[in-house]
């Protein structure tokens, strides 16, 4: 009961913040005019929190909610093509009861995966700054002390992989090898995301963005298997899909 109250309280303030006048602007602007083809529908305009099973041995961080996608939506990585590709493939994997992601309230759950993000506000250009990361950290920081079961940790794209190693070297700097971690796809690492946890595996994977996915920088078989090694990494056996 505590947990979940704590998981309340957390979601609650992410959803309340109005730490980044600028973003908030955005996200505002953009649930008014809304685009054309949602034309009749109320946009969520919020920041988003975290999305998933709270008893999730891999954590899944990407950089922001898309300004038409998780911002109308109300719910990370859904209503546009990245999240079709990210839970696509957790289906596939057996992680997710559901290929498609449309709405917060279409019934998808996760199984062993926990959705979080660097930002929680859609950004202009889609690309926050350096002080509007910072903001968001601490939201992150409180998730990881939540994750109790946190095993292996996804890193979609660098200003993920950036903000993990962040919260890495913020709990142990000694164990924070020199030089730093470099993000490329799968590449990996080990070190600790939770106060008093040990160290986990962290892997790079490109973003599952419409650049990354319709230019062949990121495939499906690429991604597929970044899921199953983090899936072996987390002690979650194959599922059928």
């Amino acid at each position: 009961m505590a947990a979940r109250d704590s998981w309340r309280r957390l979601d609650r303030e992410i959803v309340d913040c109005e730490r980044c006048p600028r973003l908030r602007k955005h996200c505002l602007e953009v649930a008014r005019l809304r685009r054309r083809m949602y034309r009749d529908q109320e946009y969520w305009g919020r920041p988003l929190p975290g999305f998933g099973d709270h008893a999730a041995p891999i954590v899944m961080v990407g950089l922001a909610p898309a300004a038409h996608g998780a911002n109308r939506t109300g719910r990370m990585f859904t209503g546009d093509r990245s999240g079709d590709w990210l839970y696509g493939a957790l289906h596939r994997a057996g992680l997710a009861n559901r290929p498609d992601s449309t709405w917060v309230n279409d019934g998808l759950k996760l199984d062993g995966v926990f959705i979080s993000a660097t930002a929680r506000c859609a950004p202009p250009a889609n690309r926050p700054t350096r002080e509007e990361i910072e903001n968001c950290a601490g939201y992150l920081d409180r998730e990881f002390d939540l994750l109790k079961q946190v095993r292996v940790v996804v890193a979609l794209g660098k200003i993920a992989w950036d903000a993990v190693l962040r919260r890495s070297a913020a709990i142990d700097p000694v164990a924070m090898p020199k030089p730093k971690p470099k993000f490329g796809h799968c590449s990996e690492t080990a070190l600790p995301v939770r106060q008093g946890g040990a160290p986990v595996a962290i892997l790079g994977s490109y973003h599952p963005s419409q650049q990354n996915t319709q230019t062949g920088r990121l495939t499906r078989p690429m991604f597929d298997r970044m899921i199953h090694k983090a899936m072996q990494l987390g002690g979650i056996k194959e599922k059928a899909g």
